[in-house]
């Protein structure tokens, strides 16, 4: 009996283990980053118009569940939440334990795309999510579906400095957080929202410290990518430095390799009569000497 006590009380215990665990993950996923693409593709600021008596706004012209709350967007789509501080996304996927009441408490009729299950259901009621998302569900948030109908808070105000942003012009994820906070001052009301915006701003500054320092690296690796182009740019520029001298000699040494070469191409008779100067005048100098010796001689005969 006690094997069996012991046995019984250890599998109760794995159970209950197991449970907090699954709560656990449950709860701590809240709204994700905003990094999923659900198909909608606003190319303009939507039309939203407020519920009567909700602080919560919805898209009568967008042909989906597009709501507004607590500062972000809503959507419900292919059975899940999604929400963004962006009109346009991209959307961070949302827990059900986290999707806060006054959403889930919109009436049936504010829905544009309602899914099959909701057949039957009260229109001016909110959707009967206990049903749908199952009993450990609707024990975890019991009391959603119960408030003060003239209690409701007044609806966060609509940022609509994103109207200037459409299109072309809609900004990225990275750029999107440092308009916002620079031009939206609403805090938001809903714990897991605030836990949400929390989480957005602490992964900014590491994203704009990472932009940073890459534009710091990328001149290393384009250096060390091409080392064979920075040897040939020293030594075009060697070469660049050492032409002008290069040029200078061969303008001094042109002429005489020149007058050399015609020398050694011109004929035997212009060799002889380039000859330098100071041989002829030794010639004609001894031929007069001859000259002068035969006259002597000549003379002498004649005096015999």
């Amino acid at each position: 009996m006690r094997k069996l006590r012991h046995g019984i009380i250890a599998v109760c215990l794995v159970m209950i283990t197991a449970h907090s665990a699954v709560a656990g993950v449950s709860v701590g996923i809240g709204i994700g980053l905003p990094n999923v693409s659900i198909g909608i593709n606003l190319p303009l600021y939507p039309d939203l118009s407020p519920i009567p008596g909700y602080p919560v706004y919805y898209a009568p012209r967008v042909s989906g569940n597009y709501f507004f709350y607590d500062g972000m967007y809503w959507v419900f789509q292919n059975d899940n939440w999604y929400a963004s501080t962006w009109y346009n996304g991209p959307w961070g996927f949302v827990d059900p334990m986290s999707v806060p009441a006054y959403v889930l408490r919109v009436p049936v009729s504010y829905y544009r795309q309602p899914p099959t299950y909701f057949r039957g259901w009260q229109s001016n009621a909110p959707p009967r999510w206990g049903q749908h998302w199952g009993r450990d569900w609707e024990q975890r948030r019991s009391g959603w579906d119960h408030w003060k109908r003239g209690s409701a808070p007044r609806p966060a105000p609509l940022p609509t400095y994103q109207r200037q942003y459409s299109g072309d012009r809609y900004p990225r994820v990275e750029q999107q957080h440092q308009l916002h906070s620079q031009q939206y001052r609403y805090q938001p009301r809903d714990k897991a929202v605030r836990q949400h915006v929390q989480q957005i701003e602490r992964k900014a500054p590491a994203a704009e410290r990472g932009k940073q320092e890459r534009p710091q690296a990328r001149p290393q690796q384009q250096n060390n990518q091409h080392p064979d182009a920075r040897q040939q740019g020293s030594a075009g520029a060697q070469r660049q430095q050492q032409a002008p001298a290069q040029q200078y000699q061969q303008r001094e040494q042109a002429p005489a390799q020149q007058q050399q070469q015609r020398q050694q191409q011109a004929p035997p008779q212009q060799q002889r009569q380039q000859a330098p100067q100071g041989h002829e005048r030794q010639q004609g100098g001894g031929g007069q000497e001859r000259e002068q010796g035969g006259g002597q001689e000549r003379g002498q005969g004649h005096d015999r």
